[in-house]
């Protein structure tokens, strides 16, 4: 038995002909001899009857900041909403399907409402129904406790549940259905011309997602990476193209030598960001003051990045919806800390930069010539990114886009 999973975004079940177009790509993969198992997202976004946000609004107008666990089973009748209605999508069409949810196949998180991750997929409900001759349409971005205590997983959680359900049942590989054609090279908002990226490594889709890329959950590309189990990320109206992850092992890909001859596969950013730093006559590493610091910042549920310390300053940035907090964290502590906001973190992504001279002279020079001044950098084998201000991002992206010819 040949298994794929087939992940439908909720901006691709809004519509009934969205909704046969879906159904379609099942048979599909019915015709090519595979046996599908599909994971959904909730319809639709903000606005939409049974988007994700819409429902939060809906519990935020009783009380402006709900308890969790009452978000989380609230947030979950999306995607119940969109199993029922597209099982009988696939019903209508003639196929035999089963509304599944995370409950009913066992899909076990940990212990944490809004953010929880998968520990466990029992697949025996999963294979009962499939031996049964139906197709599983099973919700996505939900879990339960040992309990029974329905959990969410995040943003774009449905991606994990796709890619947990492909590596539990040993899936051939695994597709994610979007309203785009693929990864793009840069966000087509700012660089049109972008284009889509024919086959990416795992490591590349995970820095690209880290780092701004609205392309793929990168616990779900974690998730395959273990495995060794390829991902496609497709359009719902194409049945060609789109990009491939991983995948050197079952599923060949295409242009595997462009992946290893590359430098650079893609340009992400983050916008709006705030620059928080403190400086002190005081020698922070002994002291103790920086491990006082970055733990009240976790405390707090905020975000660090692009760390500086030394022994006397301590500078990171960090979202801006976080800065007001991270100043009475720092207030608190009795620590003097300058916050500055507008800035934006620009990123160049390749796994084939490591190692490489020269990467970070174009880039710089790149910069440089459009008169966008670097104000701090930080760097991975697969990545280089650059702190900039926010009214130069979307000249600094389009600049980069062109540097490397992308």
């Amino acid at each position: 038995m040949s298994m794929i999973i087939q992940k439908f975004g909720g901006q691709s079940l809004v519509t009934t002909q969205q909704r046969e177009q879906a159904a379609s790509q099942v048979k599909r993969a019915l015709d090519r001899g595979f046996t599908p198992v599909i994971v959904v997202s909730a319809m639709g976004r903000r606005g939409d009857s049974y988007a994700t946000d819409t429902l939060l609004e809906v519990l935020q107008s009783v009380r402006a900041n709900p308890d969790q666990r009452s978000a989380d089973l609230m947030l979950s009748c999306g995607e119940i909403v969109a199993a029922c209605v597209f099982a009988e999508t696939l019903a209508a069409s003639g196929l035999v399907a089963v509304a599944l949810t995370a409950s009913q196949c066992l899909i076990k998180t940990d212990g944490r409402y809004g953010g929880s991750r998968i520990q466990t997929v029992d697949t025996g409900r999963l294979m009962r129904e499939i031996q049964a001759g139906k197709i599983p349409v099973v919700t996505g971005f939900q879990g339960v406790f040992d309990d029974g205590e329905i959990s969410t997983l995040g943003r774009g959680g449905s991606d994990t549940t796709a890619a947990a359900l492909g590596a539990a049942l040993e899936a051939e590989w695994v597709e994610i259905f979007t309203d785009v054609d693929g990864v793009k090279t840069a966000d087509p908002s700012i660089v049109p011309e972008a284009g889509t990226i024919d086959a990416l490594t795992y490591q590349e889709v995970v820095e690209l997602a880290h780092l701004g890329a609205k392309v793929i959950h990168p616990r779900a590309v974690e998730l395959a990476m273990e495995k060794g189990m390829p991902l496609k990320v497709l359009s719902l109206e194409h049945n060609g193209g789109g990009t491939i992850i991983g995948g050197r092992g079952r599923l060949r890909v295409q242009g595997t030598a462009a992946i290893d001859e590359r430098i650079v596969a893609g340009i992400a950013h983050i916008p709006g960001r705030a620059k928080i730093q403190i400086d002190d006559d005081e020698d922070f590493n002994a002291s103790g003051m920086a491990l006082q610091v970055f733990d009240s910042m976790a405390g707090q549920g905020i975000s660090v990045d692009m760390i500086q310390l030394s022994p006397d300053r301590i500078g990171f940035i960090v979202a801006e919806a976080d800065a007001e907090t991270g100043r009475r964290v720092l207030s608190r502590l009795k620590l003097r800390a300058r916050v500055d906001s507008g800035f934006a973190k620009v990123s160049v992504v390749g796994a084939g930069m490591h190692g490489v001279p020269g990467v970070m002279v174009r880039i710089v020079s790149c910069l440089r010539k459009i008169g966008v001044p670097i104000l701090q950098t930080t760097d991975s084998h697969a990545n280089i990114s650059c702190l900039i201000t926010e009214e130069h991002l979307t000249a600094a992206v389009s600049a980069l886009h062109h540097e490397f010819q992308l």
